[in-house]
């Protein structure tokens, strides 16, 4: 599926993966990207948006792809349904696998603690937002590929479970999916590639413990 036309933009091209609410995509238009989100649903925010399957647009020549596959069969917060959905489990750990197969240089993939760990393998960092800016807790994984880990930005006070005491309701899913805008910021920052040079540094970043 080709591009859809958005305001002309310079620099790397970025696909944010499985994402409606536009708050990553829009942190790196603003780092100088050239930053397209990608979901079967439409973009909450104005800006460049793919509606549709994200597996058919990942060899458009995209420099960093960062995905945040449903995690509904994946999380342990859904352990106790695990035993009688295992055929949905397994297609979500396949579209993982396919995110990260992808023909993309550099890859990150973010999901809460769940079965990936096990059924895909070890995350290479778990991340909170009470070290982004935001005070309160929500442990999250990242995969990463030719990428370093995120280094927090600003460590502040406040342990707020709040996304796990989000009221029952027809958008509790999409409050709970969305991205704290301090962690969207660091990934930004940190992980636009060199535009001077159009590439990452990835010998720099194996010294960071990247892989």
């Amino acid at each position: 599926m080709p591009l859809q036309e958005g305001r002309p933009v310079s620099g790397a091209k970025v696909l944010i993966a499985c994402e409606f609410s536009g708050i990553v995509r829009d942190a790196f238009a603003r780092a100088g990207c050239d930053s397209w989100s990608c979901d079967l649903l439409p973009s909450e925010q104005p800006g460049n948006h793919i509606q549709a399957d994200v597996l058919g647009v990942l060899d458009q020549g995209w420099d960093l792809m960062i995905a945040f596959p449903p995690c509904t069969h994946l999380a342990v917060s859904g352990a106790r349904w695990f035993k009688d959905k295992k055929p949905q489990q397994e297609m979500a750990v396949t579209f993982v696998r396919r995110l990260w197969a992808a023909p993309i240089e550099c890859i990150a993939i973010e999901n809460p603690i769940g079965v990936l760990s096990t059924k895909f393998r070890l995350p290479d960092q778990i991340i909170q937002p009470w070290q982004f800016g935001h005070g309160e807790t929500k442990a999250t994984c990242l995969w990463l590929k030719n990428l370093p880990k995120l280094v927090p930005t600003r460590v502040v006070t406040g342990r707020t479970a709040r996304v796990h005491r989000e009221p029952p309701g027809p958008d509790r899913w999409k409050n709970r999916s969305r991205t704290c805008s301090g962690i969207a910021d660091a990934m930004a920052r940190q992980w636009t590639p060199d535009q001077k040079s159009g590439s990452h540094d990835h010998e720099k970043w194996s010294r960071k413990g990247s892989r």
